[in-house]
């Protein structure tokens, strides 16, 4: 098949081959720069990979209605996000990502369903690390979990929307969301100048929210189903009820009209991961199509030039360093 792309032009090749020689030269010389002189941040230092400056790292282990876990890591801080893997799915995720470790300095739940909590029994008896979370959730899981959770509490710090606390180096904001739950609620972690947020399970994007995802380096954003599909889909009637409503989950179509608008994403980030996404009402191309769609619809003042990526429940994304 022949290409409908029109021929360039010498000068359009010379400018196109001048254009990459200039970026490859600037890529080098910050690489240098930043061998050289590691400029330091009030209240901690910097990891340095390969002549990269590195706030913080984020590994997308699994998201999903069968179970969601995050690491976020520093040179000094290492926190899970969500525990809904058993043992040996999270251990195999982590070794997929090539990481091992022996302390964890926190575990922090968003709310008490069980694809974000199932595993934590296990995950408590691992790394015996202390647990984060709102007191209506830990009611919950009280009552949902097995006994073991109880027992294999090695310490509970009470947290609340709207507070914001330290764990190491992280600083870590909790904000409320309209999910079905007891306490639902969204994160966002800053540390070494890198922020980075996570916010899946909510059934609308309330204002407030947005301004808690504004300025993010990395953002999760939960973008759950197609709408058409799920209409369609296997899902009895009073649960496609549930997942429609205002504290249900977020459609592709509600991401794109956020993704859209200028006022609501501010497109700075250099990480925008798509998350939870139902393997019955939607599909990952899908979720990418109907974001490039609407990532295009922004005026060129404000254009998004980071990375677009679709987490999967399956396997693990790549870690991603801020």
């Amino acid at each position: 098949m022949q290409s409908c792309s029109p021929q360039l032009t010498r000068a359009q090749r010379s400018a196109i081959i001048l254009k990459i020689l200039l970026s490859a030269a600037l890529r080098s010389r910050l690489r240098n720069v930043a061998q050289a002189h590691v400029p330091a941040r009030p209240g901690g230092l910097r990891l340095v990979l390969a002549g990269v400056l590195i706030g913080l790292r984020v590994s997308i282990l699994a998201s999903g209605s069968s179970g969601n876990v995050t690491l976020l890591e520093t040179e000094r801080t290492r926190l899970l996000v969500d525990a809904g893997l058993g043992k040996r799915e999270t251990l195999a995720r982590l070794a997929a990502v090539e990481k091992t470790f022996d302390h964890l300095d926190g575990i922090l739940i968003t709310h008490e369903h069980t694809d974000h909590c199932s595993g934590l029994p296990q995950m408590l008896r691992i790394w015996k690390a202390p647990l984060y979370v709102t007191e209506p959730t830990l009611g919950e899981m009280q009552r949902i979990l097995p006994e073991t959770f109880g027992k294999r509490l090695n310490g509970v710090e009470p947290i609340h929307a709207g507070e914001h606390f330290c764990i190491g180096d992280i600083e870590v904001h909790a904000f409320a969301i309209p999910h079905d739950a007891a306490d639902p609620i969204g994160f966002t972690f800053r540390s070494n100048g890198a922020k980075m947020a996570l916010v899946t399970d909510l059934g609308y994007m309330p204002e407030l929210v947005k301004v808690h995802l504004r300025g993010a380096d990395c953002l999760v954003l939960e973008s759950n189903h197609d709408l058409d599909m799920l209409k369609v889909g296997p899902y009895p009637w009073l649960v496609k009820q549930r997942v429609l409503s205002r504290t249900g989950h977020l459609s592709n179509h509600a991401v794109s009209e956020y993704l859209s608008d200028p006022d609501g994403f501010d497109a700075i980030a250099r990480y925008l991961v798509l998350a939870h996404v139902s393997l019955e009402n939607n599909n990952p191309d899908l979720v990418r199509l109907s974001a490039e769609e609407a990532l295009k619809r922004r005026p060129t003042e404000s254009t998004f030039t980071g990375e677009l990526l679709v987490a999967s429940q399956h396997v693990p994304l790549k870690p991603l360093e801020l």
